[in-house]
């Protein structure tokens, strides 16, 4: 039985298709390999850029400056 945690919007009797994955829980080394993607094909100048723009960013908060 399909429960969704919202009421979908759909007309009643709706036909629809549900797909069903698992999730792949990553480890820490899975992390890092993506964090280290983040830098490939860039020069140093541009490392540089997108540091200095992160710095500036509030990833962890609701402040959207």
């Amino acid at each position: 039985m399909f429960k969704p945690a919202e009421r979908p919007i759909l007309p009643e009797g709706e036909h629809v298709r549900i797909t069903v994955e698992t999730v792949h829980k990553r480890t820490p080394q899975d992390i890092l390999k993506l964090a280290a993607q983040v830098y490939e094909g860039l020069s140093p100048s541009d490392v540089d850029d997108v540091e200095e723009m992160a710095r500036h960013r509030p990833f962890f908060s609701d402040d959207p400056r």
